[in-house]
């Protein structure tokens, strides 16, 4: 599946933010209660909660109710999606860098004569 644009921006307006990040890096390690994820932030529960609605809108985590408690997971594919459209990018980038790289050189070997 390709993500579209929007949910490319989706994704990267979460991992945009070191919380959020902080939160996929630790849901790789496997899923928690919110609680348990919740605890190393100094936040209030409705800021952890808008986090996890961002996450959970990007489509970075899922939530479900287990008995009392809330658990998330990590969900890897928006993430699959976004190194995909980096990867296929990548080249393009490296493209214009050289052609830069080359005309600064142009430009200095010019103001050396």
């Amino acid at each position: 599946m390709v993500a579209s644009a929007d949910d490319l921006s989706l994704v990267f307006q979460a991992l945009a933010d070191p919380t959020r990040r902080a939160m996929i890096s630790r849901l790789s390690t496997g899923s928690t209660t919110v609680g348990e994820l919740a605890a190393p932030f100094a936040m209030s529960r409705p800021a952890i909660s808008q986090h996890l609605k961002v996450l959970e809108r990007a489509g970075l985590i899922e939530r479900t109710v287990d008995g009392q408690w809330r658990r998330c997971t990590l969900r890897t594919e928006p993430l699959d999606e976004a190194a995909a459209w980096v990867e296929r990018n990548r080249n393009e980038w490296n493209g214009r860098f050289d052609m830069l790289d080359e005309r600064l050189r142009q430009l200095k070997g010019q103001t050396d004569a």
